[in-house]
């Protein structure tokens, strides 16, 4: 069974993510995510009524586990700080990452849920880019989440195969992802952007 937990939804995301690590995501049904959380359906029904509803809860609370943690030091480039927070959260996902792993592999094989989730990992990188101290307000604050996204998702994609203890593999392809973004950084703000402000 799931541990306890305060909410009905955060039971149903520890339940799915027991299950993932056990089995496909695809093959996981509404009904045994409710089981597992001891949960009848209508109470599943109540707190998420798709299991698309339990990712993003989940997503949730890896945003929470990296805003909790220390505030950025602005005298640092900001590409320095968005690498620290982006480590920050795939060191919050390394006790589920076997359950990540399934959840992906169901996502990329479900076009149409994948691309129902894209909004809410925008919602993520968004309070990613807050937590380096970079505004993710407005129309650049968007540009700059679907950049930030793009290189999640190419760390993301290390992070899955990356059996290093200390996440060296996922490290070297976040820094690389980071320095190739920095042109669109710049070409957003000046002052404000993903590369170091003496780069050349």
């Amino acid at each position: 069974m799931a541990g306890k937990r305060t909410t009905p939804l955060e039971r149903l995301v520890d339940a799915a993510l027991k299950l993932a690590s056990e089995r496909p995501w695809a093959r996981i049904t509404l009904g045994e995510i409710a089981a597992e959380a001891a949960l009848s359906l209508a109470e599943l029904h109540e707190a998420a009524p798709a299991k698309s509803h339990i990712v993003r809860a989940f997503l949730r609370r890896i945003d929470a586990a990296v805003l909790a943690g220390p505030a950025p030091d602005l005298s640092e480039p900001a590409r320095d700080r968005l690498f620290d927070v982006l480590m920050r959260r795939f060191d919050a996902l390394k006790p589920h990452k076997a359950a990540v792993a399934s959840i992906v592999d169901g996502l990329s094989r479900d076009p149409v849920q994948a691309l129902c989730g894209w909004p809410a990992l925008l919602r993520s990188m968004s309070w990613m880019l807050e937590a380096a101290g970079l505004d993710a307000s407005g129309i650049k604050g968007a540009l700059r989440a679907r950049g930030l996204a793009l290189v999640w998702l190419t760390g993301l994609r290390n992070f899955l195969t990356d059996e290093s203890e200390d996440l060296s593999a996922t490290m070297a392809a976040l820094d690389r992802a980071l320095k190739r973004a920095e042109p669109f950084g710049r070409a957003l703000d000046g002052r404000d952007h993903v590369a170091p402000q003496n780069a050349g």
